[in-house]
């Protein structure tokens, strides 16, 4: 049995609802166990019992299934425990008072590395409000401000790094690993 976080896109934005009890039926249609969503946003706790030790081809099926059941793609992020908890816990803003209201840290996930150009670019888009750090499949992006006065958005995000990715807040991603630590 492997225990997985899938974190979705497109889960209740931009006009896409879906009612909690509903995404946990779809993912006990999938065949998975203990499921448990956390916050609105589409945040899934599961088990998998065939535990093929495959997350990209269990990226796919979620995929596949959500998009047949709900008519859209929902791109689909599964992290283990251990790596949601690393995520949590790294801090790539020793001293700067990120993840307060004032200082908003978002996580995003991204299924594999930006590579080195993407780096680059992403790097070079820092400005005295927004900066960034990248760790693995994981971007850590500080707002030195409120949401309304960036002007980068995760849209713009996604096109300098050429690829999807889902972002959460840091507090939804230590509630996220700590819930996993627990169950």
């Amino acid at each position: 049995m492997t225990r997985y976080i899938a974190l979705l896109r497109a889960i209740n934005v931009g006009g896409h609802i879906v009612k909690m009890h509903d995404l946990r039926a779809h993912f006990e249609a999938l065949g998975f166990s203990r499921v448990q969503t956390v916050i609105a946003s589409g945040n899934v706790i599961f088990d998998d019992a065939a535990a093929d030790g495959n997350p990209a081809a269990i990226e796919q099926r979620i995929e596949r299934h959500l998009h047949t059941m709900l008519g859209y793609e929902v791109a689909t992020f599964l992290r283990s425990p251990l790596e949601l908890a690393a995520a949590a816990a790294h801090e790539p803003f020793p001293g700067s008072s990120a993840g307060t209201a004032e200082k908003p840290l978002h996580v995003s996930f991204t299924r594999r590395p930006p590579g080195a150009d993407a780096e680059r670019a992403l790097l070079a888009a820092r400005t005295d409000i927004d900066d960034f750090q990248l760790r693995g499949r994981e971007i850590y992006w500080l707002r030195r401000t409120l949401l309304g006065e960036s002007e980068f958005t995760g849209a713009r995000l996604e096109k300098i790094i050429g690829m999807p990715a889902t972002a959460r807040n840091v507090t939804t991603v230590r509630k996220l690993a700590a819930l996993t630590r627990s169950g």
